[in-house]
């Protein structure tokens, strides 16, 4: 089956702390959770968040491997951004920072002037975008 507009996508990465992705992602961004999932303790066995919405066409998917841990290694160029299409609420933001996230500077100025960066507890970071887009 080919790729194309309707497949859905999953963004999945190392965390070390399922609870604490989910204070982000759920309690400050706003995601919903759609599953948790719970492995076991033998190697390839993993504990799972899907954090998303339940119309959307994609979820993300911090995941834990207790036997085997994978420390995340995300570098400041590894974004996710997300095009709110208006000003970015201070409300939400400080939402964002009470819930375990730290706003950062982004190395490209571009984000810094329409966006605003913050990082995750894993540290990853996720920029929210005043801009809209379509790849139309």
């Amino acid at each position: 089956m080919p790729v194309d507009g309707r497949s859905h996508l999953r963004v999945a990465r190392p965390s070390r702390d399922l609870a604490a992705a989910e204070r982000f992602w759920a309690g400050g961004l706003g995601l919903d959770v759609l599953r948790r999932a719970e492995g076991g303790a033998r190697p390839g066995e993993h504990d799972l968040l899907m954090v998303g919405r339940p119309d959307a066409g994609w979820h993300l998917e911090p995941v834990h491997e207790p036997a085997r841990p994978v420390e995340p290694r995300p570098t400041e160029e590894d974004l996710l951004v997300v095009h709110v299409d208006g000003p970015v609420p201070d409300e939400l933001v400080a939402r964002l920072e009470e819930h375990g996230g730290r706003r950062v500077a982004a190395p490209n100025p571009y984000w810094n002037e329409w966006g605003v960066t913050v990082e995750d507890p894993d540290g990853y970071r996720p920029v929210l975008c005043r801009r809209s887009w379509s790849n139309a």
